[in-house]
């Protein structure tokens, strides 16, 4: 059932409660990696390629080492270790490691080939333009597409080529053959970077007489972290220590370690002194992981009313320089073919995925992964039956799809999907635009209006099981503490850090709603691999409020049952006649304060006696099953086809991620989301020159979109809770940023296809909706 829902005055889930970390971020309180340098730390600094692919002959340190304050300079010979692996298991995927600094061949601009450790930063970086490099210049591969013709980019394999892969359902040619219509086209997508506001940075610090190791890290998986640095080092886990404080965003690109990360702990045991490390803005840009980039061609059959039989896809994805980390060659191309119905019935599909190695940047997951590029290749690829067949764009969405009736809906992809709102955020979002009344096409003033509609589904909640259902293999699984103090306040330790999502408040209200108290009494901690239970796989994949959220749910529960045995000794009650209601056990004997429980639970000797462990800490392990989330974002633009400036002059979310914990945290990551997309369908781009050099190097080249490129947004949020999940929770990290490419690239499509302009890739540059000269 879909609902709009009131919060309970009396309840704290669902209540629009301001976040509680922004006090102290808003007022510079923070604490990042760079805030806390370890004692005595020498400042790395890293020595780039200025090459995309190139033979390294000789690096020559010699006038570096000796520079003022500088403490070594380090190459690839002097910290011999285990290179980059990963461990997601993808079968025909070839793995290709990364070493913390290249030896013997760099593969992209920007790459590291040595590093300076010196007293200061800027000692550091006068130093390291003083190592001297030479380098054999090898041709680099740009084009994803002729990769597979080229030269091996990794002298131990036979081809640039990493995966191969292709499915279909038994009836696809059949559907295919019979279609009354067949629409195709090749779409891409540019490579973004994400951007965040802290880039990447690490400190570590080496203990050579226990020989452990401590890290401190702006990332968003600790514990996947400390596997990786154990393993490159040859540690034993327990040795590693990794600590995590505020992070000033993510968006995916800190989930996996990076070679700088394993450099930085390989220096700080090489150098016998702590080692501290802060990207800049450059070598975010340039050299930290990037997404997106595919080449989608799909084919549509439908029937002469416009019913959907068949897809077809076949997808290229440019892995960059390493297929190293997080199944990263895979991580845009396969997820796209996923999810390729999307929220349609679509009987039969077929795709085929490919991935390449290319002289760039190695790809990771950024928010959206591939079901971006795949999705808003689909969209296009609708409005243009659309046109040939005459009929409105959102007419023939709401046609094929996916109704109550249908649910659960099992794809041809094989995800269920176990509820959903699919028609109803379709019809919600095209009536707060009104789409009805816009007219696409040329308008009175000489612009072109258009409107694009993009319904999405969202995998969410990434447990083992949603991992699975995406053909994708790894533990996705977490365990979480909940400890009540004598004071009656309540601690939650988890193993997720935040990167600006509000787990603080969040998750507090999730352990409120159970014990009825204010969240304000519950404190979230996190970010120390010493102290907080094992989260598998990190902050992503909008799995935070439903793995960590459910194992929480589960354990203040537990929690809860253990207070009760306490206040029903108190209130010479039965256990099970307790209840909580406002910060109270309440029994038909009378009621009792958790503070008070907790007192008595510690210091009441009578309680001990009738109760001899009455231990107020809970524990949960949770892996939930695949649920899925959906919605639909809708915009009308505005092209002025003598310049080519588009204007998004109206927007629309309707989002539904099952019960929503705090609408104003889902509205914040709604429209951030929908910024993000906004800047990946017309401003954002992060490629590559035929040369192989970067077309950005700053945000002097690499345009974000600001408050002037946006419009006010409309939001609106449905629920239809997961049937299967605890507290019927559903995530949303990724929401708008999937179909809003989409959103934004269909309307700029129906604005300027009467002038006979065909949109095909993102980012939209304005030179190309420029209206032919008659």
């Amino acid at each position: 059932m879909v609902v709009v829902r009131e919060a309970d005055a009396n309840s704290s889930l669902g209540a629009r409660l301001p976040r509680f970390e922004d006090g102290r971020l808003l007022r510079g309180r923070g604490t990042f990696t760079a805030d806390l340098p370890p004692a005595r730390c020498l400042h790395a600094v890293f020595v780039r390629s200025p090459h995309p692919h190139a033979l390294i002959e000789a690096v020559d340190v010699t006038r570096a080492g000796s520079a003022p304050g500088v403490g070594r300079v380090l190459t690839a010979a002097d910290l011999p270790h285990v290179p980059l692996v990963d461990a997601v298991a993808v079968p025909g995927l070839v793995k290709t490691p990364q070493p913390a600094l290249a030896g013997e061949r760099v593969r992209f601009v920007g790459e590291a080939v040595a590093m300076v450790l010196a007293e200061s930063r800027a000692l550091a970086e006068d130093a390291a333009e003083l190592v001297e490099v030479r380098y054999a210049a090898l041709p680099p591969v740009v084009d994803p597409g002729a990769a597979p013709t080229r030269p091996p980019l990794d002298p131990a394999l036979s081809g640039n080529e990493v995966y191969s892969g292709e499915r279909a359902t038994p009836g696809l040619e059949e559907a295919f053959a019979a279609a009354d219509h067949v629409v195709s086209g090749t779409f891409t997508s540019g490579r973004l970077t994400a951007a965040p506001m802290e880039g990447r940075a690490c400190s570590a610090t080496y203990d050579p007489v226990v020989g452990t190791l401590t890290v401190r890290c702006s990332t968003q998986s600790p514990h996947l972290l400390q596997r990786k640095i154990a393993t490159c080092l040859g540690l034993d886990l327990a040795a590693v220590r990794v600590l995590v404080d505020d992070v000033g965003g993510g968006f995916g690109q800190k989930i996996p370690a990076s070679p700088e990360e394993i450099a930085v702990a390989l220096a700080a045991r090489a150098a016998g002194r702590p080692v501290l490390w802060v990207e800049d803005r450059r070598e975010n840009v340039v050299a930290a992981p990037q997404g997106k980039e595919q080449r989608v061609e799909l084919a549509l059959a439908l029937d002469a009313d416009g019913t959907f039989r068949a897809l077809r896809c076949d997808v290229l994805g440019d892995a960059g320089a390493y297929s190293f980390n997080s199944a990263s060659a895979l991580i845009e191309a396969y997820l796209a073919a996923g999810l390729l119905p999307g929220a349609y019935r679509i009987p039969e599909t077929g795709w085929r995925v490919r991935s390449v190695l290319t002289t760039k940047a190695p790809i990771a997951p950024y928010r959206g992964v591939g079901w971006t590029a795949g999705h808003t290749a689909r969209e296009l690829l609708i409005d243009r039956a659309a046109r040939l067949l005459g009929r409105d764009p959102v007419d023939l969405r709401r046609q094929n799809l996916i109704r109550p009736h249908d649910l659960p809906y099992t794809t041809p992809t094989g995800m269920t999907y176990d509820s959903g709102s699919h028609l109803t955020t379709l019809e919600r979002a095209a009536k707060l635009v009104d789409a009805a009344n816009v007219v696409p096409g040329p308008t009175a003033d000489g612009h072109c209006r258009g409107i694009g509609i993009s319904p999405y589904v969202e995998p969410s909640g990434w447990g083992s099981a949603g991992a699975a259902e995406s053909s994708w293999s790894f533990a996705s699984h977490d365990s979480v503490r909940v400890e009540m103090t004598a004071s009656g306040a309540v601690t939650a330790v988890i193993g997720t850090p935040s990167q600006g999502q509000g787990h603080t408040t969040t998750l507090a209200q999730l352990v409120a709603s159970v014990l009825t108290c204010d969240p304000r009494r519950v404190r979230v901690v996190t970010g120390d691999t010493a102290g907080t239970p094992l989260s598998t796989a990190g902050t992503r994949a909008s799995r935070v409020a439903t793995v960590i959220g459910g194992a929480l749910l589960q354990a203040t529960e537990r929690l809860a049952a253990k207070l009760a045995l306490v206040a029903g000794h108190l209130l010479g009650a039965d256990p099970a006649d307790v209840s909580f209601r406002d910060g109270r056990a309440v029994a038909p004997t009378g009621s009792v304060g958790l503070a008070e429980i907790a007192t008595a639970a510690v210091a009441d000797p009578a309680v001990r006696a009738a109760l001899p462990e009455p231990d107020l800490t809970a524990t949960a392990f949770y892996d939930p099953p695949a649920t899925y989330s959906n919605g639909c974002v809708a915009v009308v633009v505005d092209v002025d086809p003598g310049t080519g400036r588009v204007d998004v002059l109206d927007a629309a979310v309707v989002e539904d991620c099952g019960t929503v914990i705090n609408p104003m945290i889902v509205d914040g990551q709604t429209l951030g989301a929908f910024a993000q997309g906004v800047g990946a369908a017309l401003y954002e781009d992060a490629g590559y020159a035929a040369d192989g050099s970067p077309h950005a190097t700053s945000f002097a080249d690499y345009l974000l979109p600001t408050a002037r490129c946006l419009p006010r947004v409309a939001l609106e949020h449905l629920e239809s809770p997961a049937p299967h999940t605890r507290g019927g929770i559903k995530g949303m990290g990724e929401s708008a940023m999937i179909a809003t490419p989409g959103a934004v690239a269909c309307a700029v499509a129906a604005a300027v296809a009467p002038l006979g302009i065909t949109v095909d890739h993102t980012p939209i540059r304005p030179h190309e909706l420029v209206a032919p000269e008659e």
